[in-house]
């Protein structure tokens, strides 16, 4: 028999591979990225003080994501957050791809949180 191999296990592993590694402050706190099979999650996150900053989903306000395929809602998603950010005095933070490959809605977020000017 064929045993399928379970692609969220390998992304768990690389995500704790990548958190040993990455670690967010007050200064510069995390943005942490989790994408379902319909939605995409961002949050910034100061890992000193174990608060959430500021976040934002596909999910919440879905009358916004409309119309729009998810790379594009991924896109508004990172624009949105940084948005949130930027009015929290927050400029700078520590990209935390969560075990996703660097490509599609991933990158699609980080794009837009840099235009809104978030720097990473």
């Amino acid at each position: 028999m064929i045993s399928k191999k379970d692609k969220n296990s390998d992304r768990k592993v690389r995500h704790e591979r990548v958190r040993e590694k990455v670690f967010g402050t007050a200064l510069k706190p995390r943005l942490n990225v989790y994408r379902s099979t319909k939605y995409i999650y961002a949050q910034i996150i100061d890992d000193v003080n174990g608060n959430t900053l500021c976040s934002e989903s596909s999910f919440v306000d879905q009358g916004d994501y409309e119309g729009k395929n998810k790379v594009q809602s991924a896109k508004l998603v990172g624009q949105k957050l940084a948005k949130k950010a930027v009015e929290a005095g927050i400029e700078q933070v520590v990209f935390d791809r969560g075990g996703y490959l660097y490509t599609g809605r991933v990158k699609a977020l980080a794009d837009g949180a840099r235009e809104a000017g978030l720097k990473f």
